[in-house]
């Protein structure tokens, strides 16, 4: 294997013969030792834990000609930019940083929320027609409706004809929920109250799917229905929160255009105390206009 010596003398050779200045593919020492002293270029090391700030903000690139620049880049954006190669493939701390991304995003959608968890919230927890986790994940038709407890157990126990019924789920990210609900869930309600609407019994409903939501909004007799539920998580995203509001819904006839989508609510991206002021408007506009989704005017 050539080392970084030899590559030089090739790259000068390269460009002696078709007649331009030579010039050197080594980065300017000052740059590159101002980079090292703030560790903005970190050896590459499997010691490092992948989950933390160091190992997310590594910079693979070897010897850069501006290190200033790809920290920056690094520090605007969390996608994997400036990983460096070693030769046709990924460096091995940015394959394992992969591998450990990827392995913490499967875990969350395995995971359970705690009944615990939800006992300590204060939620009323009812189930949709699954009964397991792997069921759950083979057969998202069943993740749609409510099972027959839960329908008589809503009947029961939460508020009739509410003006907003916000219902909580698990979706496909625990962490999503059990990370995000303190800083959503409370301003969410307070907000609405403060607005004068009738604001409905909030519950947790484990196994759900998005259109659970309609099932829900007819039996509660709800003109507004407000689904925080876990999105599917991306690689080094395993915590965020999507909200699913729609107007009078019903089984039969709501469809997919008629909800309105406000994703990415987690730290990194919408603050769930931000995005809980947006749905409150969302809502009070959901009421004024008497529509949802595509048929809502702006």
């Amino acid at each position: 294997m050539m080392d970084q010596k030899q590559i030089e003398e090739i790259v000068r050779s390269v460009m002696a013969s078709m007649g331009q200045p030579q010039t050197t593919t080594q980065a300017p020492e000052a740059t590159v030792a101002k980079c090292a002293s703030q560790c903005e270029v970190a050896a590459e090391s499997c010691t490092l834990d992948l989950g933390s700030p160091e190992a997310k903000g590594w910079i693979g690139v070897q010897q850069p000609h501006r290190a200033e620049v790809l920290a920056e880049l690094k520090r605007s954006t969390a996608a994997r930019v400036c990983t460096g190669r070693a030769g046709p493939r990924p460096r091995t701390l940015a394959l394992l940083r992969f591998l450990a991304d990827h392995s913490r995003s499967k875990d969350t959608v395995l995971k359970e929320v705690p009944e615990e968890w939800v006992k300590t919230q204060g939620l009323l927890e009812v189930r949709s027609e699954i009964s397991d986790k792997n069921l759950y994940l083979t057969r998202p038709d069943m993740g749609r409706r409510l099972s027959p407890e839960a329908i008589e157990a809503l009947k029961a126990q939460c508020v009739a004809n509410p003006d907003v019924q916000v219902v909580v789920s698990d979706g496909l990210s625990t962490d999503a929920i059990t990370v995000n609900y303190e800083e959503i869930l409370p301003p969410l309600l307070s907000g609405l109250k403060q607005a004068g609407l009738k604001v409905g019994t909030p519950f947790f409903v484990r196994y759900g799917r998005v259109k659970i939501e309609d099932q829900i909004g007819e039996i509660l007799g709800a003109k507004v229905v407000i689904l925080l539920v876990g999105e599917r998580p991306g690689l080094g995203q395993s915590e965020s929160l999507s909200c699913y509001a729609v107007y009078s819904p019903r089984v039969a006839t709501t469809v997919e255009a008629d909800r309105t989508c406000i994703s990415n609510i987690h730290q990194g991206g919408t603050p769930p105390v931000e995005a809980a002021a947006v749905i409150v408007d969302l809502a009070k506009r959901m009421l004024e206009q008497k529509a949802s989704g595509i048929n809502m005017t702006r």
